[in-house]
């Protein structure tokens, strides 16, 4: 006799706590106590082991823009394993080529080329070993060093952590895992609660971008390959930049010849209720970073977009190549997963809803502020916002969990939805959230 789908949801939990080694959590134990097992999802719904549903407060890992369950798209992916599940290196597939247009098309400059891969950590390290290469192929082989600022996310891999980060000191890399990537530079970004020269309810002097300016100035600009940074930081707070905070470092990027990268893995692809964050200023980046919304988390992909004037310098003898790759850079299967995300995305006006249920959610949190332990609530563009405790604070996803939310946090705690939710939904979470915020606060 078989076992049950519970018996099997046992052993197989069991099996975990023995060999699977979880990310960023104690290995060892799986299910009530321990990490939890999630076994469905449908629309802005997760349903864990035990039938208990919840409303997914932050898109999976801010990535599952349109939703769980979407058949549009496993149908998608299924006629392309069934056609072509993958193509070796020399040779491409025409998802691949249809997604780079599609991109293509979303940027302030039709020309970009799209280089694919795996995720957001990827595109990084794609975008830097373009911008270093780049300059080499110009005749700027000193220009190796990457400005980065602190409160960003860039990324898990060793030369992405070691990009600035909101964990301290200054730079992404811990220390446990020995330096950082050499030239890696670090600067503060725009954050009213921590900027000495403006503070919260000064007048903005721009003094973050001088303080990148004086750290391009005294290292050389010669030796500077490029300035990296998020349009807003989920990782700080979700603090929105002043309105010419960066047309100026565009600026301070044409003076002294570094490129620009933007990466808009969280922000890219509807999440501030536009296509792209970087439309708010209007800014063009020389090379723009994708992932998360991309596939909306049903198959791995990512990709770094650069303008034809970057990927134009690579075109020529055999040195002059991007010697780069994954191995599953531009793989089909993804690409067409991409492709029917996108469909949902535009078809359903899933940005206009962003926008629209954005503004109600940052609306709605306002009344928090009564409580004495809630310090802020942070929002804008789009269906993201931020509520701030007073302090670190313990037992967060478990409380959320009991008022049938799937969140996480400590100081601050995120609330960034699916795209695809409704209203009545958003009222259903505003409701489980204020009554999981008023449990947290008393006891702590």
């Amino acid at each position: 006799m078989s076992a049950s789908p519970l018996e099997d949801l046992d052993r197989l939990a069991a099996l975990g706590a023995a060999h699977w080694w979880p990310p960023r959590q104690r290995a060892g134990l799986i299910g009530e106590a321990g990490v939890p097992l999630l076994v469905r999802g449908q629309g802005v719904w997760l349903e864990d082991s035990e039938g208990r549903r919840y409303i997914d407060l932050t898109s999976g890992t801010f990535n599952v823009n349109v939703g769980y369950g979407r058949a549009e798209i496993a149908e998608a992916i299924a006629r392309q394993i069934a056609a072509l599940s993958f193509v070796p290196h020399g040779a491409v597939a025409p998802p691949t080529l249809a997604l780079a247009a599609r991109i293509a098309a979303m940027m302030p400059e039709p020309g970009a080329r799209v280089f694919f891969t795996s995720g957001g950590a990827e595109a990084t390290e794609t975008a830097l070993k373009i911008a270093r290469k780049y300059h080499l192929l110009r005749g700027e082989g000193t220009r190796y060093k990457i400005v980065s600022r602190r409160g960003s996310l860039h990324g898990g891999t060793l030369a992405a952590g070691s990009l600035g980060s909101s964990r301290g000191p200054g730079l992404g890399a811990h220390t446990d895992y020995g330096p950082p990537m050499p030239g890696a530079l670090v600067g503060p970004g725009p954050n009213p609660s921590r900027c000495s020269a403006c503070g919260p309810r000064g007048p903005c002097t721009q003094q973050c971008v001088k303080e990148l300016e004086r750290i391009i100035e005294q290292e050389g600009p010669s030796t500077v390959a490029a300035v990296i940074g998020e349009p807003i930081s989920l990782a700080d707070g979700w603090h929105l930049p002043p309105p010419e905070y960066w047309a100026a470092v565009r600026r301070l990027c044409d003076r002294t010849g570094a490129l620009l990268i933007l990466d808009e893995v969280f922000t890219g692809l509807g999440r501030t209720g536009t296509v792209l964050a970087l439309e708010h200023w209007g800014v063009q980046p020389d090379i723009l970073l994708l992932a998360k919304g991309l596939g909306s988390g049903y198959v791995p992909i990512g990709a770094a977009v650069t303008t034809r004037r970057v990927a134009d310098a690579f075109i020529g003898p055999d040195h002059a190549i991007l010697d780069h790759a994954f191995t599953a850079s531009g793989n089909p299967v993804a690409c067409a997963a991409a492709m029917a995300s996108l469909d949902i995305l535009e078809r359903e006006g899933l940005m206009q809803r962003s926008r629209e249920l954005g503004r109600y959610l940052v609306e709605r949190l306002q009344p928090l502020l009564r409580h004495p332990f809630v310090v802020d609530v942070r929002g804008g563009l789009g269906m993201v916002a931020v509520v701030e405790l007073a302090k670190n604070t313990q037992g967060v996803s478990s409380t959320l969990r009991k008022h049938g939310l799937w969140g996480r946090g400590g100081r601050q705690i995120t609330l960034a939805p699916p795209l695809c939710m409704t209203r009545e939904e958003m009222d259903t979470l505003l409701e489980r959230f204020s009554a999981a915020i008023s449990e947290l606060g008393p006891g702590q």
